[in-house]
């Protein structure tokens, strides 16, 4: 059984980890934005103005957390009720 609490706890802080240092990262390399999109999403976009504000850093930790809460909810749910 996994301790589903202490997974959800251990999945915030490793996500917004990774955010602060991906919204740290396009902040002082704002051209590593268009290689991610090309080589890790297989697309290209015209990136037109900056958003990067307070907003958009605040509410993008709060969805990528929610989007990682659920994924790692799902996973325990699935481990903790199938069988071997």
């Amino acid at each position: 059984m996994i301790n589903t609490t202490h997974l959800l706890k251990v999945t915030i802080a490793w996500i917004s980890i990774v955010y602060i240092i991906c919204f740290v990262g396009v902040a002082l390399f704002p051209g590593i934005r268009s290689t991610f999109m090309l080589y890790a999403l297989h697309t290209t976009t015209t990136l037109g103005e900056d958003v990067m504000t307070l907003t958009t850093f605040v509410m993008g930790l709060v969805i990528w957390n929610v989007i990682a809460l659920l994924a790692v909810g799902l996973f325990a749910f699935l481990f903790n009720r199938m069988n071997a």
